[in-house]
């Protein structure tokens, strides 16, 4: 899973970033208006992690052209405002969920997995789909009884797929979603088949069908 994390205090940038890699997040980063608007406008993320008093200008008005653009990426505001009237501007903005400032980590953290098990899955930590056994909080996969042994990258990959289960997903899309760096640096269409041709191989040696399909051009979408 993706995140971008949008926020001008760096000590606390530094902390929310180190903390969600740990748990086997993807985070890229801005301190800014003109650079958060800038990734948003480009990429694509699973959660969007936002302050709303930015340099160059307010966090609102970036969720507000997220939601004109209709954009599907979860936000969750975290501000010092900390007024009835703040976060009910926040969510009519279009916010997923907002938490004051100062707050733990932990308790951020839980709201983010709620927001993406809320957005992917119908609030169910657990997806069972192709006689595949998804936990999506232990991070495991299993097929049958047996266990299915993936990377990070690959499990990430998987996931991806699943949740754009109704779309052929481009492989500079893939790319720029696995990739734990800057979204404009994302490796190449090679990176990409590598990860898929090893997910696949792994899918079926412990029996499940070919659900991985290629569209020629385009990139890749999961079997109907």
């Amino acid at each position: 899973m993706k995140l971008l994390v949008i926020e001008d205090e760096r000590s606390l940038l530094a902390s929310i970033t180190r903390y969600f890699r740990k748990e086997h997040f993807l985070c890229e980063e801005a301190t800014t208006f003109e650079e958060a608007l800038e990734k948003i406008e480009n990429f694509q993320y699973d959660c969007i992690i936002l302050d709303i008093n930015l340099p160059g200008g307010s966090g609102l008005q970036l969720l507000k052209f997220l939601r004109q653009d209709k954009k599907r990426d979860g936000v969750i505001i975290v501000s010092a405002r900390d007024s009835l009237d703040d976060k009910i501007t926040g969510l009519d903005h279009g916010a997923d969920d907002y938490l004051t400032k100062p707050f733990h980590l932990p308790e951020l953290s839980a709201r983010v997995k709620s927001l993406l098990r809320r957005k992917y899955n119908e609030g169910s930590a657990t997806v069972d789909l192709y006689g595949l056994h998804i936990d999506l909080t232990a991070r495991t996969v299993s097929m049958g009884e047996q266990p299915v042994p993936l990377t990070r990258l690959e499990y990430d990959l998987l996931v991806f797929l699943i949740t754009n289960k109704n779309r052929v997903v481009s492989r500079q899309a893939i790319a720029e979603h696995l990739y734990d760096g800057p979204g404009d640096q994302a490796p190449g269409p090679e990176f990409v088949y590598s990860h898929i041709k090893n997910l696949k191989r792994k899918l079926k040696e412990k029996g499940c069908k070919e659900i991985i399909q290629t569209v020629y051009g385009l990139g890749y979408k999961l079997a109907a």
